[in-house]
């Protein structure tokens, strides 16, 4: 039997994780409402914002830990306007989706998402050929993970305010010292990197007081990847990037997601 790691421990996962139900929010006209079944007993809900454009890749998106998806019914414009599929999947515990939140279960529900796409989203969407990931704060972790395991099944990943240090970030979060414990019983998402040599696109706001914007300077440094872009938002921190940086956002997603080409 595997020993529980620091980011399953019951401490922890309540300073990482803060999940809500999505009850009085309505499916947005378009949106499709998907289950993902991950484990035992256990599914995790998703919202699917399909675009009219041809040829468009789909774009699966991991939310942050105060987060649901959601919350995205109406930012899914700004990506399906662009001609990009949007599918913004919760974790557990969240939304609809059912089971307890953690660090490992994040990560191998993440890796099994990119796995069911072909049976769960395919039959809802015309054929598409690039899929790329993208993770906002604690959904970097969940996406660093896809481009670990399963690299020759994307071509590209977006990071948005993601963190490098676990440790750093839950004594931040938590308000107590961890006394040097290891980077490697975190997420690892700094070593995960080193080895990922796809498409990178990093976005973070150079007033973030939650996760510092060296964080992302530090995965970018990291990164394999020979296509990498690092785009910083003035005066934006952790909550306000589209408020303080909306076009500058968009504008690098879509030239990023422009620039992948056909396999």
């Amino acid at each position: 039997m595997e020993q529980p790691t620091l980011i399953d421990h019951p401490q922890i996962r309540s300073i990482l994780f803060h999940p809500r139900g999505e009850e009085g929010y309505s499916l947005a006209p378009g949106a499709r409402e998907l289950r993902f079944p991950v484990d035992t007993n256990v599914t995790l809900g998703a919202r699917l914002y399909p675009t009219t454009s041809p040829q468009a890749p789909l774009l699966l998106y991991w939310h942050g830990n105060g987060e649901i998806a959601a919350d995205y019914d109406d930012i899914s414009q700004l990506y399906t306007g662009m001609g990009i599929h949007f599918l913004v999947v919760d974790f557990r515990g969240y939304g609809i989706s059912t089971g307890t939140p953690s660090g490992t279960a994040l990560l191998r529900d993440a890796v099994t998402v990119v796995d069911l796409i072909p049976t769960i989203v395919q039959p809802h969407l015309p054929p598409f050929n690039r899929l790329l990931v993208m993770g906002r704060s604690m959904g970097s972790a969940a996406t660093i993970e896809i481009a670990w395991q399963r690299a020759q099944k994307i071509h590209g990943i977006i990071l948005e305010s993601p963190f490098a240090y676990t440790i750093a970030l839950i004594e931040r979060l938590g308000g107590f010292s961890l006394n040097s414990t290891p980077e490697s019983v975190g997420f690892n998402s700094l070593e995960k990197i080193r080895s990922i040599a796809l498409p990178l696109l990093l976005i973070h706001g150079q007033a973030d007081d939650l996760i510092p914007i060296s964080d992302s300077q530090a995965l970018y440094d990291a990164s394999a990847s020979d296509k990498k872009r690092f785009v910083r938002i003035p005066q934006a921190g952790h909550n306000d990037l589209m408020l303080q940086g909306m076009g500058v956002y968009f504008q690098a997603i879509g030239q990023f997601v422009a620039g992948i080409s056909t396999p």
